[in-house]
């Protein structure tokens, strides 16, 4: 077995550090562990008569797959052909052949060589095969010359196991078209689990043949048979790719209710949920025959889904059912369960035990962990690293999902600075005895919810302000970017679950006022000073061996209350491709500008090779709404827009009452990027103009994107003015007209180092302001650089 150990050698002599950061414009993501160019540069060329040759083990379907991905990429017709290993252009070379059904512990390593004599991928498995194609199908490109595959020699293994995307077919059900599209873009990532949310309060999705009722009356006959549900995973297991389902208890049950009454908390009567939030029905832990049924449909999906791992939920339970039962209040106390957190882990225990009966593993949501639980369960954390660090810390083992929630539109650098290990505070908050402090207590309000609460501490040291923030109930964070716009006005940055959080607010004397822009979102706030430094809870940091132990990975997720099968692609990619790279890349590749131009090339890639929608779902949405194929103008207003980020758009829905499954996903929100590149490009000209006024190719820049915008505006204005869908985005579009035209003047006064005088820039100040509301769900992203145009201008 020489090949098989030179290359676990090979696999194992990789580091984490060494040639990790990005050091090429290599269009690769996610990163790989070791990458290494000759200096002398060239690439092997690329014919139609190209042959590729896999040994060692049988990847079903996958020559063919892959012989068609290269056809899409080139445009040429293939025909079948067969050649020899050690003639082939592409050599594919598996050490072993293991069962082709994926595991936690699968080994993903490969090693990948192009030079002059063609491409050499070898791999201990089919799974590192698999990684190492994908990687080789993103270099293949087509340049003035023809098409090449760049020398390099990559080595490369995944830095966590578990690097997955939860998909969300409850709350509204996705085609298993959809379905196996995401699972192509899944593998394509390199990410190797789908995550199936298959029930929730909204619907049924399992067909159950021991208990039809089930989807019979709470799936609205949108649901998978076991078929379908089987071919999936064939599906899935031709490409690396687990598929983990979820089927939820014992809370989310509202679909059950409907079905099978007799097993919840009360009586009822119950009907369809039509609407999104956390609900109260409850399955009866106090009714044994809640666990007949969950025995025996737990056979049924492990019958159906062969990994190791069943997700059973377990999130967001309203005990009010519970508290409100004197039959369970009783079983409470005949068993010394305290509270109804203590009755749900009595209810785990045992659901963990049919599980164990069934050779399944639990996998649950941040409630579900217990310290009577065994530490085989697996946590997946919604509420964050210091929940994960808690986790690790009790040798359970856990994944991360904060900050990946791919639903909510955030910027891809937020997701790519999201590391899974919980990160201490090194002493950084202690204040020295030469050092000054001010805190302010602060109070944001939100569309829906409790206002979020916390205070801020200011420190003013030698080296300089530092700072850090204590949001209610949550670890203390280090907060970055400390600036005075003003000698009262102040800002700083920091992420946190909600997102990137930036407060803009006025200090004086004991007041605060100002807001939160969390996201793109304006959030009003105020405050007080405080007397002294708060005490604040410090982020719950594990050994370096518990968190290298137990901290696993991670999943992306995306809920579907503002997905369906017409805008999903347009929600989780590219973005997707960034989570995965956080999971898969070295710890310090963290460069955010080199990541967006991956970023880019990705995205056509994904669009291109993997066949993913992202781009036509958008197309096809802006046609419907400009009625018309010649979309150019409203392609062009969209580029300075953005959805409403954080739970913007949800509570607007909420606000206005229409937070349920009849609100259609038809405006111009529902297929925009979660971020604008064309207005973070511009964003960066504008910061070089600052940093250096006689710049003339960012000033040229920026007049000529805000010359295409403002030009734009009465091309796009019929179109927005002919459909009611786009009508509430007309006042945007004269907001475009006037920003530019504000804009284009500020940059010419930079550069003739003109000063405004304090009334013009209150008023271009107010237009400004006025023009950063939310309107129809959307933001206008031109805000932010001219902003930082106003400020420089004084």
């Amino acid at each position: 077995m020489p090949l098989q150990r030179t290359l676990l050698a090979c696999c194992l002599s990789l580091t984490f550090s060494a040639f990790a950061a990005p050091a090429t414009d290599l269009p690769l993501m996610p990163w790989p562990q070791k990458v290494v160019q000759p200096a002398s540069g060239g690439a092997l060329t690329l014919t139609p008569q190209f042959t590729l040759h896999i040994s060692g083990d049988h990847l079903e379907g996958a020559q063919a797959r892959w012989r068609a991905r290269i056809s899409r990429q080139t445009g040429w017709p293939l025909l079948p052909t067969s050649a020899l290993s050690d003639q082939a252009t592409i050599q594919v070379q598996i050490a072993q052949a293991v069962d082709p059904l994926p595991q936690p512990d699968s080994d993903e390593s490969y090693h990948l060589e192009v030079n002059s004599r063609g491409v050499l991928l070898k791999a201990n498995t089919r799974f590192g095969a698999m990684r190492g194609m994908e990687t080789l199908l993103q270099l293949i490109e087509n340049n003035e010359t023809g098409t090449e595959i760049p020398y390099v020699t990559i080595d490369d293994k995944p830095r966590f196991p578990w690097r997955g995307v939860l998909i969300d077919s409850a709350r509204h059900f996705l085609p298993i078209e959809t379905v196996k599209r995401q699972i192509d873009g899944i593998a394509a990532a390199r990410m190797n689990v789908f995550h199936w949310h298959l029930t929730d309060d909204q619907g049924w999705r399992f067909a159950s043949n021991h208990y039809p009722q089930l989807q019979e009356k709470a799936s609205d006959g949108l649901y998978y048979t076991q078929q379908q549900m089987r071919d999936v995973v064939r599906y899935a297991m031709q490409r690396g790719v687990r598929v983990v389902p979820e089927i939820d208890v014992p809370g989310h049950a509202s679909a059950i209710a409907v079905a099978m009454p007799e097993l919840l908390s009360a009586p009822g009567p119950y009907q369809m949920e039509r609407g999104w939030g956390v609900f109260k029905p409850l399955l009866d832990p106090s009714n044994e025959a809640v666990f007949t049924f969950i025995d025996t449909l737990m056979g049924e999906v492990a019958a159906i889904f062969p990994d190791p791992y069943i997700h059973i939920g377990g999130d967001e339970v309203d005990p009010t059912q519970w508290n409100d039962s004197p039959k369970i209040q009783q079983f409470m106390r005949d068993h010394g369960l305290k509270d109804t957190h203590a009755l749900q882990a009595w209810f785990n225990q045992r659901v963990e035990k049919i599980l164990e009966t069934h050779q399944r593993r639990m996998i649950g949501w941040d409630e579900v962990y217990h310290p009577d639980l065994p530490n085989s369960i697996l946590i997946q954390s919604w509420q964050g690293q210091d929940a994960l660090g808690e986790v690790a810390k009790h040798d359970f083992r856990g994944i991360l999902s904060t900050g990946f929630y791919l639903d909510q539109p955030q910027t891809a650098a937020y997701h790519y600075l999201n590391e899974p290990w919980p990160q201490g505070l090194n002493g950084q908050d202690q204040i020295q005895a030469d050092e000054q402090t001010q805190s302010w207590q602060f109070t944001m309000p939100r569309l829906k919810g409790s206002p979020v609460k916390g205070s801020f501490t200011l420190v003013e040291g030698k080296k300089g302000w530092r700072g850090f923030i204590d949001f209610s109930g949550k670890a203390r964070r280090m907060v970055s970017g400390i600036r005075w716009l003003s000698p009262t006005q102040l800002t700083f940055n920091v992420d946190t679950w909600m997102g990137p959080f930036q407060p803009i607010v006025t200090l004086t004397q004991d007041k605060l006022t100002g807001y939160m822009l969390v996201g793109n979102v304006r959030y009003p706030t105020e405050g007080s000073k405080l007397a002294q430094v708060p005490t604040g809870i410090q982020p719950s940091v594990p050994t370096a061996e518990q968190m290298q132990n137990n901290l696993i990975g991670g999943e992306a997720a995306l809920w579907a209350e503002n997905v369906n099968s017409r805008v999903i692609d347009t929600r989780l990619w590219p973005r997707a491709f960034v989570v995965a790279e956080r999971l898969w890349s070295a710890k310090d590749v963290t460069d955010s500008d080199n990541m967006y131009q991956r970023l880019n090339a990705v995205d056509r890639w994904g669009a291109v090779s993997v066949g993913l929608q992202q781009h036509q779902q958008a197309e096809v949405q802006m046609m419907r709404l400009a009625n018309t194929t010649d979309i150019a103008p409203l392609r062009v207003l969209a580029e300075v827009l953005e959805p409403a980020q954080y739970y913007t758009r949800q509570h607007l829905k909420f606000q206005a009452g229409h937070y349920d499954y009849f609100e259609p996903l038809n405006r111009l929100a529902d297929v925009l990027p979660a971020e604008s590149e064309p207005v973070r490009l511009l964003d960066k000209q504008v910061d070089a103009l600052m940093a250096n006024r006689e710049d003339r190719v960012a000033a040229d820049a920026i007049r000529q994107q805000l010359q295409r915008w403002q030009n734009n505006s009465d091309a796009v204005m019929p179109l927005v003015l002919a459909n009611y869908q786009l009508k509430p985005l007309q006042q945007q579009v004269q907001q475009v007209a006037q920003l530019s035209r504000m804009g284009l003047d500020l940059v010419n006064a930079m550069q003739r180092n003109q000063a405004y005088g304090a009334s013009e820039v209150a008023e271009m100040r107010a237009k400004l302001d006025a023009a950063a509301e939310v309107q129809d769900e959307t933001v206008l992203a031109l805000v932010r650089p001219l902003e930082k145009l106003l400020r420089s201008s004084k």
